[in-house]
C-alpha cells in the first residue's frame, strides 16, 4: 500500500481531485489517501492557506496529488504553489505535451516534454519598492540549481529513451544568470554526450520554432519563468489546459498536479475537465512503480478520447458533458 496526501484546492479542485482518486481506487493500485486542506480552504479552517500540518504530512508520505489553488493577482499572499515547492524543494517541474486521440488540434506531430527549474529565477519572491513608483523583481539563479536541474532534465531523456535536450534562454540580454545557465547546461551534458543530442536556442525564437514545428524538439529545458510560460503555450498545441498533467519533483517527495488554474467560474457547475488531474495521476502512478494501474488508466482514457460520443466528453474538448459522465466513461473502460 501507498500513502498518498489528497490536496483538493480551490475551484474546480475538489471536483477533478475527486474524479482522480476514483479512477486510480479502480484501477487496482492500492492508495491510501490522506486529504489535506490547502489554498482558501484552509485559509477558512486554519487561518493559512499552506498550514506547517500539511506541509509536514507532505514530507512525511513524500506523495501528493494536489489541485490547482487559486493565487490572488497583484496582492494578498504569495502563490501556495511557489511556496509549497520552496518549502519540499521540489525542484524539477516535469509536464509532458502529447497529442490525445479524439481532440483536435492543429497539429498530429507533439511529443515534448518540458522540465522547469522550480526554485528560483523571477518566482523567488524577491521584490521591492525602491522609489514611488519604481519597483524591481530579482531573478536568482544559482551554479547549484542549474546544475541540478540540467542533470535532471538529461537523467530523464536517458531513463525514457528521448534523443534530444534543447535549452531555451535570453543569454543575449541577461548574460549573467542566463548565462550561468546555459553554462551548467553545457557542462552536465559532456557527462552525455555519447547518447544525448543538446541544442540551444534564444528563448524568442524558441516559442516561434515551437509554433512553426513542434516535432523538431524532444525534451526542453528552461528556468522557472519561461518554463511556467511555454508549458503553457504548448498545451495550446495539443487541445489547451485541460488535458496536460504535470509532477513537480525533488530529492525527497513528489507533487503531481494538473497544469490549469482553479477556475472559480466552473467549480460546482459539472462542467470540468478532470483528465489533466487524471493524467497526473497516472505520472504519480508511475513514481510509486504502479506501472501496470498507470497504463490500464491511460488505456482507458485513450479509448474514451477515441470512441465515445461527444455527450461524454467536456466542453473544452469540444464535447457535452460533464465532470462526472466523463469520469464515468473512464471507469467504465477499465
Amino acid at each position: 500500500m501507498h500513502t498518498v496526501c489528497l490536496l483538493p484546492g480551490d475551484g474546480i479542485g475538489p471536483e477533478v481531485t475527486s474524479a482522480a482518486r476514483r479512477v486510480i481506487d479502480e484501477s487496482g493500485a492500492d492508495i491510501e489517501w490522506v486529504p489535506l486542506p490547502i489554498g482558501a480552504t484552509a485559509i477558512e479552517l486554519l487561518g493559512n492557506p499552506l498550514p506547517q500540518r500539511t506541509l509536514a504530512a507532505i514530507a512525511g508520505h513524500t506523495v501528493a496529488l494536489k489541485g490547482p489553488v487559486t493565487t490572488p493577482i497583484g496582492k494578498g499572499y504569495e502563490s501556495v504553489s511557489v511556496r509549497l515547492r520552496k518549502k519540499l524543494n521540489t525542484f524539477a517541474a516535469v509536464r509532458p505535451v502529447r497529442n490525445l486521440p479524439g481532440i483536435e488540434s492543429r497539429y498530429s506531430n507533439v511529443d515534448v516534454v518540458i522540465i522547469r527549474e522550480n526554485t528560483e529565477g523571477q518566482y523567488s519572491g524577491i521584490e521591492n519598492e525602491i522609489a514611488e513608483g519604481v519597483v524591481q523583481s530579482l531573478k536568482i539563479c544559482t551554479a547549484h540549481a542549474s546544475t541540478r536541474i540540467a542533470k535532471f532534465a538529461f537523467d530523464y531523456a536517458v531513463m525514457r529513451g528521448r534523443k534530444k535536450v534543447t535549452c531555451f534562454h535570453k543569454a543575449n540580454i541577461m548574460k549573467k544568470s542566463d548565462g550561468l545557465f546555459l553554462e551548467c547546461a553545457r557542462r552536465v551534458h559532456q557527462q552525455y554526450a555519447d547518447r544525448i543530442e543538446y541544442d540551444e536556442m534564444i528563448i524568442d525564437n524558441g516559442v516561434m520554432q515551437l509554433v512553426r514545428d513542434p516535432s523538431q524538439f524532444d525534451v526542453l529545458l528552461l528556468e522557472n519563468l519561461y518554463g511556467d510560460i511555454v508549458s503553457d503555450l504548448a498545451a495550446g498545441l495539443v487541445g489547451g489546459l485541460g488535458v496536460v498533467p504535470g509532477a513537480n519533483i525533488g530529492e525527497a517527495c513528489a507533487v503531481f498536479e494538473p497544469v490549469h488554474g482553479s477556475a472559480p467560474k466552473l467549480a460546482r457547475k459539472g462542467l470540468a475537465n478532470p483528465l489533466a488531474c487524471i493524467m497526473s495521476g497516472v505520472m504519480m502512478l508511475n513514481y510509486l512503480g504502479e506501472t501496470e494501474a498507470a497504463k490500464r488508466i491511460r488505456k482507458a482514457y485513450d479509448r474514451v478520447l477515441a470512441e465515445c460520443s461527444r455527450d461524454v466528453l467536456t466542453p473544452d474538448i469540444g464535447g457535452a458533458g460533464t465532470t462526472q459522465t466523463f469520469t464515468n466513461a473512464i471507469v467504465e473502460a477499465l
